[in-house]
């Protein structure tokens, strides 16, 4: 099937692809309860993605490559080629694979970071098979959500030799593929007490500990931002300034809680408005970059609106667009240069929410 082309009209900036990953329809389990919805088939996950309106889906080594831990090589790569062909039936783009690495028992007490030189190897080398998966599926980035890479009491681990480690690890990943492009998604907490690259920060500083910089990058999710206490639009821009943000989570959370990636502008309109001006006035997407969903369905949701989450989404997206494209500048910049902060707020608040200025 051919691929949708980009979403863009006259007057905007940025040129915007879509994704997001098979967990983001799931079944409703949480650690206080089991599964409220039926399991679906990856390939129909793909044949809705497409009917939404999305480019493309985010993976996890082991989404592509179930139980990959007791494959061989040519296992992996059969099954690999076989959902490649999945995606090009529905023409969408793998946007990219991420190795998950918190689930194994190898890595209770981190990945990159453990204690155990063994499970440190097993880490690396799992990486490794995800970027040869990712260059099965033809996706261009591996994204590092560096979940266990922490630790639950500080004295447990050397911080300074953790950093290192997670260096080394990255540049085995760079050694074993010229090309490949590695993201870093930071995260402060969960379900690490304290992660040791908590904000886009240290993502961007570590990736200059690397070997090859100009190929460590980030992933900005918009609610990891918040629970940082900080706002997703300046992270984002803080990235765009070293030209380092080459993807996004977006979603939103309701204060420093637990990671709830509840839909985009569920919580808060003029952050969302915000974040979508940012990528805008960048023009980003014009040099690949893409519009990931991080969201879950709720838990209330029944078998047949489980995507609601993304299609609403996505609509929300687009409507904040809009909102970016018909502010009035002349008047913004009036009065920025009047230092009318006041009347620029009112007029904001009246513009997301549609009232004559």
């Amino acid at each position: 099937m051919a691929k949708q082309k980009p979403y863009t009209k006259p007057g905007l900036k940025g040129e915007y692809r879509f994704s997001f990953g098979p967990w983001n329809i799931d079944e409703g389990a949480d650690p206080f309860g089991p599964t409220v919805r039926k399991p679906i088939a990856l390939a129909k996950k793909m044949k809705q993605c497409r009917e939404m309106g999305f480019h493309g889906m985010q993976f996890h080594d082991d989404d592509a490559v179930p139980d990959l831990d007791n494959k061989s090589a040519a296992q992996i790569a059969k099954e690999a080629k076989q959902v490649k062909k999945m995606l090009d039936g529905e023409g969408l783009d793998a946007e990219f694979v991420a190795p998950r690495l918190w689930f194994s028992p190898k890595t209770i007490d981190g990945a990159y970071t453990s204690n155990d030189p063994k499970c440190r190897k097993y880490a690396i080398d799992r990486s490794k098979i995800c970027i040869d998966i990712a260059n099965v599926l033809e996706a261009k980035t591996i994204v590092l959500w560096l979940a266990r890479e922490g630790s639950y009491i500080r004295e447990s681990k050397n911080p300074r030799l953790e950093v290192l480690q997670i260096r080394d690890a990255i540049n085995a990943m760079l050694e074993h593929d010229p090309k490949m492009l590695i993201l870093i998604e930071p995260k402060p907490n969960e379900p690490v007490d304290s992660a040791i690259i908590p904000t886009i920060g240290h993502a961007i500083a570590l990736g200059h500990l690397t070997t090859d910089p100009a190929r460590v990058c980030c992933l900005v999710e918009t609610a990891h931002s918040i629970l940082a206490g900080l706002d997703p639009s300046d992270d984002m821009a803080f990235a765009l300034a070293h030209d380092k943000l080459k993807s996004v989570h977006l979603n939103d959370q309701g204060g420093l809680k637990f990671d709830q990636d509840k839909s985009f502008g569920s919580y808060n309109l003029r952050r969302a408005f915000n974040q979508v001006r940012v990528l805008e006035e960048y023009g980003y997407g014009r040099n690949g970059e893409w519009i990931g969903l991080d969201v879950k369905t709720m838990r209330t949701q029944k078998q047949e609106v489980n995507t609601k989450h993304l299609s609403n989404s996505l609509a929300t997206f687009k409507a904040m667009l809009d909102k970016v494209r018909t502010l009035d500048r002349a008047l913004e910049a009036k009065l920025i240069k009047e230092r009318d902060y006041e009347e620029l707020d009112k007029y904001l608040l009246s513009h997301l929410m549609g009232i004559k200025y």
